[in-house]
């Protein structure tokens, strides 16, 4: 976990076991230390993650320290949020503005009927 407890932390390793068969939705923030709009996102995306404890769980991903999942994700540029249900991605957010951030993650579970 990150400073933040409602934002887990995986991993190539655990990422099947923590995202793939959640019980919950999980959208996860594919990003890394270097990429300036990930840094500015980081405190909206922790914020929101309290908002919707129960709902939607919060996950975040180094791509640099981990090169499996993003290449199999289909990553192509950071920051991307993809949220998971039902062991599937469902949708993404590619480069999300933090302000517009609550309202495209309320977009994605409507899609899902969430």
């Amino acid at each position: 976990m990150n400073g933040n407890d409602t934002v887990l932390t995986v991993t190539d390793q655990d990422f099947a076991e923590q995202v793939l068969h959640a019980p919950l939705p999980v959208i996860v923030d594919f990003t890394a230390s270097w990429c300036p709009p990930c840094r500015a996102l980081a405190p909206v995306f922790e914020k929101l993650s309290q908002a919707y404890v129960g709902r939607l769980r919060f996950a975040r991903m180094d791509t640099d320290e981990n090169l499996q999942t993003p290449m199999q994700v289909g990553i192509q540029g950071m920051p991307t949020l993809v949220l998971f249900a039902n062991g599937q991605p469902v949708g993404r957010l590619i480069g999300p503005h933090p302000a517009r951030l609550q309202l495209g993650i309320d977009r994605l579970l409507a899609q899902i009927g969430v």
